[in-house]
């Protein structure tokens, strides 16, 4: 073959890739319209705060929601936490007015979690918190008590399930082998068949969609592809979400259903764990970052690496900043109640909220032409015409310049209290905007400057 029709073949072979891939990043599973999606998002994306609570049996052995796996723990010995769980200080009305008071506007609750134990009443299975001496639905108290104080409803479902007899032993299960080899693994799932899982999956899910009215957020965890993993083919992920949609026509679906072919199977990415200064990178996204008090999502009760108040507010408002959400975790103990260390961090949160919280909802990053000063990030409330500068380096010397804000700028004040900022003159030349602060800190982790824009 000579080399021109190498040539021509290479490309006709380069142009039906492209065509395929272009062809499979177009794949549908509805019909909902950009416009249609961003008025069913709007409320989530003015919110911009939320409250993830992890709550399970893992908060009887306190060393984290994963023991199960990583300590590998039978079934058998597992189960003493099911006979032992009673959360006798379970009040989710206290709950409920501690993320009210925090600032966050909607609240996701681990209805089950990798371990398969429900919080709520199933049909399905015995392994539910009505079967324990708790003898309730604590899914419906929680419904009832949050949705009274005016925050959005969020249920989290684990696609993984380590006690169903149905689910297969994969990478994660606490059966899995310690050699990872295959033939052990084709031993351990003798007998097991992941159809009827599929089917106990897709049956809970109608059942949490439908007892208990409208829900506004659906927080499905997680999908791990590969060898010994699984994916959107063991849980029947497409006809799972359009089961979804079709029970709860509004509800906002997370992206962990392993379905990045379809371009609207996922309504939010949720980036786990990350720095406050990775987020930048998701600016212009839709997305959420989902982050915990200390290093364990269900209560941990030795561990120490709990967040400071700058910490979090770190997260908060560099979310925002970023055109994104937070999603703060809140690991009940096995009394059911809310840690001393997990009251004082939602406090702290709740104080600074109070005052500042405008620059927090309904706000996204600030248009291009506004570059923060080092050691600031700025947040925008463009129906509002709202520019906030927040503080995390407080000027010493009471002068903040802003460089290019002057002739955009009519009026700016602290948001704590609304008292005005004067401009310096003198030092407000060439387009910037020289600012006169008091030289003692306002008594907040991050004082907020609001200015009002042209």
């Amino acid at each position: 073959m000579n080399t021109k029709k190498l040539l021509m073949r290479l490309g006709m072979i380069l142009m039906i890739l492209v065509s395929s891939t272009s062809s499979q990043a177009q794949k549908k599973i509805g019909t909902e319209t950009p416009e249609q999606k961003e008025k069913r998002m709007k409320w989530w994306t003015d919110a911009r705060f939320g409250m993830f609570i992890h709550w399970g049996l893992y908060a009887l052995p306190a060393r984290h929601e994963w023991v199960q796996s990583r300590e590998k723990i039978s079934e058998q010995d597992y189960d003493k936490y099911f006979k032992n769980f009673n959360p006798d200080q379970f009040q989710p009305k206290l709950w409920a007015k501690k993320a009210k008071a925090a600032g966050m506007k909607y609240a996701v609750l681990t209805t089950k979690h990798h371990e398969g134990f429900t919080l709520f009443d199933s049909k399905f299975t015995n392994y539910k918190a009505t079967n324990t001496p708790a003898k309730r639905d604590l899914v419906k108290e929680f419904v009832d008590a949050f949705r009274a104080e005016g925050i959005r409803i969020g249920f989290y479902y684990s696609l993984i399930d380590w006690h169903h007899p149905d689910f297969t032993v994969d990478r994660y299960h606490p059966s899995r082998p310690a050699d990872n080899n295959d033939q052990e693994y084709l031993a351990l799932n003798k007998g097991r068949n992941m159809a009827n899982y599929r089917k106990y999956l897709h049956d809970q899910v109608t059942e949490i969609l439908t007892k208990y009215g409208k829900i506004d957020i659906l927080w499905l965890d997680f999908s791990y592809p590969g060898k010994h993993g699984k994916g959107k083919d063991d849980w029947g992920s497409v006809e799972l979400l359009k089961q979804i949609r079709k029970l709860q026509p509004g509800i906002i679906v997370d992206n962990r259903l392993d379905l990045a072919a379809y371009s609207d199977a996922e309504d939010f990415e949720t980036p786990e764990q990350v720095s406050a200064k990775s987020l930048a990178k998701y600016k212009g996204k839709t997305w959420e970052t989902c982050q915990t008090f200390s290093g364990s999502w269900g209560y941990y009760r030795d561990e120490n690496t709990w967040k400071t108040n700058t910490q979090l507010l770190d997260l908060l408002i560099t979310s925002v900043a970023n055109g994104g959400n937070l999603l703060l975790n809140v690991g009940p103990t096995a009394r059911g109640e809310f840690d001393n260390r997990a009251n004082t961090a939602l406090d702290s949160l709740g104080t600074w909220m109070h005052a500042n919280s405008k620059s927090v909802y309904d706000c996204s990053f600030a248009p291009d032409k506004f570059k923060p000063v080092p050691g600031t990030q700025l947040t925008y409330n463009k129906v509002n015409k709202k520019l906030y500068v927040h503080l995390f380096d407080y000027p010493k010397d009471g002068k903040l310049l802003l460089e290019g804000y002057k002739d955009e700028v009519i009026y700016a004040q602290f948001l704590h209290d609304n008292s005005e900022l004067l401009t310096d003159k003198d030092l407000s030349v060439s387009g910037n905007l020289a600012l006169k602060l008091p030289l003692q800190k306002p008594n907040f982790t991050v004082p907020v400057i609001e200015l009002s824009l042209k």
